[in-house]
């Protein structure tokens, strides 16, 4: 199986509502392993008080025999693994749903992303902006679907004022 390989932009930007189509599938560049201390942080700045996440002896009585990762972590995680293929020009979500969690998240697991577009439409309020629908999931090292969900997001198009270059630019010359 060959794979053709795109010589990268000299300059990214991120994807616009004109560079997808339907079908279109991405997967993240990177892993990201969770770790103990991601999980505590982030059950407790969102005031998670299930003891599941952050008592070991309590998560050692249940049927994971140890302290699960917090599902809104791994929601929240899967969800920017997939900004820089799909959202990065994003103008706002506007929808999660069907999200399923069919197996287990522990600290240590390492998670990649992978999406697919499955519908695009122009907004009716908007025309600086077209809807994206796709569905997500996050794959563990073991190769196990651990999330699954779909998100609708309104992206800004290629000419929309919003996303112009705003880099600054100077008059100063080089000086190493």
């Amino acid at each position: 199986m060959t794979t053709e390989h795109a010589a990268a932009p000299k300059a990214w930007r991120g994807r616009f509502y004109e560079d997808f189509d339907v079908g279109d599938v991405f997967h993240s560049r990177f892993g990201r392993t969770i770790t103990e201390t991601d999980n505590v942080w982030f059950t407790c700045l969102t005031m998670n008080t299930n003891q599941v996440h952050f008592n070991t002896e309590f998560a050692g009585r249940t049927r994971f025999g140890r302290p699960l990762v917090n599902s809104t972590l791994t929601l929240a995680l899967v969800t920017g693994m997939t900004v820089p293929d799909t959202s990065e020009n994003a103008a706002a979500n506007l929808s999660w749903t069907d999200i399923k969690l069919p197996n287990p998240v522990f600290a240590g697991d390492t998670l990649w992303a992978e999406s697919e577009i499955t519908d695009l439409r122009e907004s009716a309020s908007n025309p600086s902006v077209g809807i994206v629908t796709m569905r997500s999931r996050g794959v563990n090292q073991r190769r196990e679907v651990v999330i699954e969900f779909q998100r609708t997001f309104m992206v800004y198009k290629r000419d929309a004022t919003e996303v112009e270059d705003a880099f600054p630019g100077t008059d100063a010359d080089w000086t190493v």
